[in-house]
């Protein structure tokens, strides 16, 4: 059973001087799927410096502290999520939900009616939270030896 979120959660944009913030906490976040598929998952390799530049990140806040992100686009019919990462301390009390929320208001703000995000198929969990929260399953692909799952939520 997971923990909820009982803390103060606040957001704010990544600036271009905190690329080196973002690369640690999805470097961290990340780190324990390495030894599930054989390699670094492809977010731990982004430039970030160039992401910070182009996409919005979105950093989640708990006491002043950074604990989380997400990193989106929006595109001409859906919200792309290219990545949501939350620091291992702080998994399992909501904080991925809760950046996924967010997310999906900038997508009704937006005026979008589809987010889209891909994962990994070794990637149990993130599979089964993306599928509770209303994410379907629309393709799969091969990828470096593995399967990209692709999957989108209609708002």
């Amino acid at each position: 059973m997971s923990k909820s979120l009982d803390v103060a959660l606040s957001f704010r944009r990544a600036e271009e001087n905190e690329a080196e913030l973002v690369s640690e906490i999805v470097r961290a976040a990340y780190s324990k799927w390495i030894s599930v598929i054989g390699r670094e998952p492809t977010p731990m390799t982004a430039d970030f410096k160039k992401a910070v530049r182009e996409h919005d990140i979105d950093l989640a806040i708990v006491a002043g502290e950074v604990v989380g992100l997400i990193e989106i686009w929006l595109q001409v019919d859906h919200l792309w999520i290219e990545n949501v990462a939350v620091h291992p301390h702080r998994q399992g009390i909501g904080i991925g939900r809760t950046l996924l929320a967010h997310v999906e208001s900038k997508a009704v703000q937006a005026e979008l009616g589809e987010i889209r995000l891909q994962t990994n198929e070794a990637f149990k969990a993130n599979i089964a939270l993306y599928a509770a929260l209303g994410y379907g399953i629309d393709r799969r692909e091969p990828f470096k030896g593995g399967t990209t799952v692709f999957m989108s939520k209609k708002l």
